[in-house]
């Protein structure tokens, strides 16, 4: 049965890393069983020179991450519907094992409730996984599995009947938490999610913070998925739990400047349609070690 699943794979570029995206590409044709259809969403730029069999879509401009991938998705039908698992890749990643388009088909065959799978994440040369790469508060240990409340967007399957029941990915987010809106909406509506360690994507160690839009709208953001999905009475619980985490870290005076005109934003513009999750689904994320209040 795992073999009938049709999978499909979004990769995102900007157009600045073509010898990582062709790696990649090949990493993505190397995979046993049926072939993978792939999509390469040109962000803004021109579609980069690609193998046979790989379609390319040109956005007009830079939609962000969200925006990008929802483009691919609706590549594979409205809803994603024309393949029955979506793969998120970016151009500067890699599968190094040929057997892990075989281990989804079997993951997603067995559970019929499984809605998205977290791949892990390891740098290519000192195989280390980064904290923020493993989507649970426990992270210590990168190589356990375990079912998870949000999931990284770059190594990452959801199931196209997620994006039917539970929506696209939020496309005004543009950059950040747009992956835990998502898996929050899948969350409610009855969905799994699972980290599995041994699914590999080789990506080199970085900082989030390289993007420079990035304080503000993780902030602004922040404010967002907590104003769409939460409770009321869990707004104010999540976001002060964030500002006292935020200033914890320390950041510097300007990052600190940037996150809280971001947190300022959040709050002033509109976020789009408001769903509360269920009390119900509240518990369920505790229970799995995450209560959204964090």
């Amino acid at each position: 049965m795992s073999d009938e699943l049709r999978l499909g794979a979004v990769v995102l570029t900007m157009g600045n890393r073509p010898a990582e995206l062709t790696a990649l590409l090949d990493s993505v044709a190397a995979q046993h069983g049926p072939a993978i259809e792939v999509v390469v969403v040109a962000n803004g730029v021109d579609v980069p020179p690609l193998p046979e069999g790989v379609r390319g879509i040109r956005t007009e401009q830079n939609l962000g991450i969200p925006g990008g991938r929802n483009v691919g998705i609706e590549a594979f039908g409205a809803d994603g519907s024309e393949v029955d698992v979506v793969l998120f890749l970016d151009d500067d990643g890699l599968l190094p094992q040929p057997d892990d388009a075989e281990k989804l088909r079997a993951a997603f065959a067995a559970d019929p409730r499984l809605g998205i799978v977290s791949f892990r994440i390891a740098d290519p040369d000192s195989g280390e996984t980064q904290r923020r790469h493993v989507p649970r508060l426990r992270a210590a240990d990168p190589l356990r599995s375990s079912r998870v409340t949000t999931f990284l967007g770059g190594a990452s399957a959801v199931r196209s009947a997620v994006f039917a029941q539970a929506g696209q990915l939020p496309g005004e987010f543009f950059y950040g938490h747009e992956e835990t809106d998502l898996a929050w909406r899948a969350l409610d509506a009855g969905w799994e999610i699972e980290y599995r360690a041994d699914i590999l994507l080789h990506h080199p160690k970085t900082a989030p913070s390289r993007h420079a839009v990035y304080n503000r709208n993780i902030a602004r953001n922040r404010v967002w998925l907590a104003r769409r999905n939460l409770p009321a009475p869990l707004v104010p619980v999540y976001l002060g739990t964030w500002v006292l985490l935020t200033l914890a870290r320390r950041p510097s005076g300007e990052a600190l400047r940037a996150w809280f005109g971001g947190f300022a934003e959040g709050w002033r513009t509109p976020c789009g349609p408001r769903r509360p999750m269920r009390w119900s689904t509240v518990w369920r994320m505790t229970r799995l070690g995450r209560p959204p209040v964090i």
